[in-house]
């Protein structure tokens, strides 16, 4: 690790363990000044790249380049910033133009807290033409301390346009093994609790964060514990439970609304209405797409509760990701057949599709729970 900037283990730039050209390239554009005012992160899903956003954001937006510890620092590695704005699609066909518009209009806003400000656009592929040329001159010419970080699979899928405009960043795919061996190394807990926290979460950094996390570990256990039940459960059980995963998902948001309400209330004497109302917008935003990416991690537990027991059933090679509640696989299996696994697997791929089209959170969750229990109960 060459660069000064990585001698702070506890900055997230310092954590990219698993991207270590990433990770040195980008920590020595911040210690000479000279990062980009557009980056464009191209890799697999699962290979860090939004890991590598918010490394990045912090190192910009610390004023010592990302030293790991510091109020700024904290904010940034919690999502709570109001200087660092993440963006992801909203429908199932891509970036709103009202998304675009919105993010336009906020560049023109002063930081709140920081000197500079970051934007991160997380699925770039999905800025159609209509949204991607409203971005097309503030990506060319942000103004002064502004900087985008763009997220891809590849530069092929992104407008060309876009790709111009931007510094690429390529990261290498990442095997799941590799992945939980170096969250293992790094938590010292065992190696198949991190290989199914990696399997949840999609990323080694995002898998310490749920590992440390006691709200998103309770939502898991909500999500296996519903699925188990519904051999023996009723339709008000099944709406109970929707509803009880939909609370364990909002949990971990309690802080962010915290932190939302102390900077509207510091800063509401001095930002103008319109302003205020921008902010009002914007937080409203990111509760949204948290609670979101909240139960898109729900599903997530999910799909690889029975993918385990499709290999139970099936006796696959390469063993269970669940393999603390193997008493739930083997129970499941023990009454199941593999065609109704399958059908269990498209409600939750069917789930999937109606929270990115915007459907309920809630609904979505009873639709799938009553689906599965349907798929469970066909006899063989």
């Amino acid at each position: 690790m060459p660069a000064a900037v990585l001698d702070n283990q506890r900055s997230l730039l310092a954590q990219l363990d698993t991207q270590p050209r990433v990770r040195d390239f980008l920590a020595r554009a911040v210690e000479a000044g000279r990062t980009s005012h557009a980056y464009l992160f191209l890799g697999s899903p699962g290979s860090g790249k939004l890991d590598a956003a918010w490394a990045l954001a912090q190192a910009l937006i610390c004023e010592d380049s990302g030293c790991g510890s510091c109020d700024a620092c904290v904010r940034v590695a919690r999502h709570t910033h109001p200087d660092v704005h993440y963006f992801a699609p909203e429908s199932a066909t891509g970036y709103l133009i009202s998304q675009v518009r919105d993010l336009l209009d906020d560049v023109l806003l002063a930081p709140i807290r920081a000197t500079c400000k970051v934007y991160i656009l997380d699925r770039a592929e999905q800025l159609r033409a209509s949204s991607a040329n409203a971005l097309l001159k503030t990506l060319e010419e942000p103004p002064k301390g502004v900087t985008f970080i763009l997220l891809g699979t590849s530069s092929e899928t992104i407008l060309p346009t876009i790709v111009s405009r931007c510094q690429c960043v390529p990261f290498r795919m990442i095997s799941p093994v590799d992945a939980a061996n170096f969250v293992a190394r790094s938590t010292g807990l065992l190696q198949e609790r991190c290989r199914m926290a990696v399997a949840i979460a999609g990323s080694p950094t995002r898998a310490r964060a749920f590992l440390k996390s006691a709200e998103r570990q309770q939502a898991r256990r909500e999500m296996l514990r519903a699925i188990d039940s519904l051999a023996h459960a009723d339709e008000a059980d099944v709406l109970a439970s929707a509803k009880a995963l939909v609370v364990a998902v909002k949990a971990p948001l309690a802080e962010v609304q915290s932190t939302q309400k102390a900077v509207l209330e510091r800063d509401a004497d001095f930002l103008s209405r319109g302003a205020l109302k921008q902010l009002e917008d914007r937080n409203k935003r990111e509760l949204n797409a948290r609670e979101r990416s909240g139960i898109m991690e729900v599903l997530a537990c999910a799909r690889l509760l029975l993918r385990d027991v499709l290999i139970e059933l099936e006796g696959a090679p390469g063993g269970i990701v669940n393999a603390d509640v193997r008493s739930i696989v083997e129970r499941i299996a023990a009454t199941a057949h593999p065609a109704a696994i399958v059908q269990a697997l498209d409600a939750v791929s069917s789930a999937e599709r109606a929270i990115a089209r915007n459907v309920t959170p809630q609904l979505a969750l009873e639709v799938m729970l009553f689906d599965i229990r349907k798929a469970l109960s066909c006899p063989s």
